[in-house]
């Protein structure tokens, strides 16, 4: 029986283990490819934000326009 233990225990060490953790560690890494849900509503918000201050500028930009007709000129 003891003559049976060592060589399974090599085995066990040499290849299982390091196939198991192989296989761990590829699982996690495709798990964590994609966005979490929290930062896909991160990054619509930050969309929608952008959105608006682009929105801001051109409103801003149009009274400039209306008021100070050179001012692309000045900057």
């Amino acid at each position: 029986m003891n003559g049976m233990i060592f060589p399974l225990l090599v085995i066990l060490l040499t290849v299982v283990v390091p196939l198991a953790l192989l296989l761990h560690y590829i699982t996690r890494w495709r798990e964590s490819k994609g966005l979490s849900a929290e930062d896909e509503q991160m990054l619509e918000d930050l969309w929608q934000d952008a959105k608006r201050m682009e929105s801001r500028v051109n409103a801003l930009e149009t009274i400039l326009d209306d008021e100070v007709p050179d001012w692309r000129k000045r900057v």
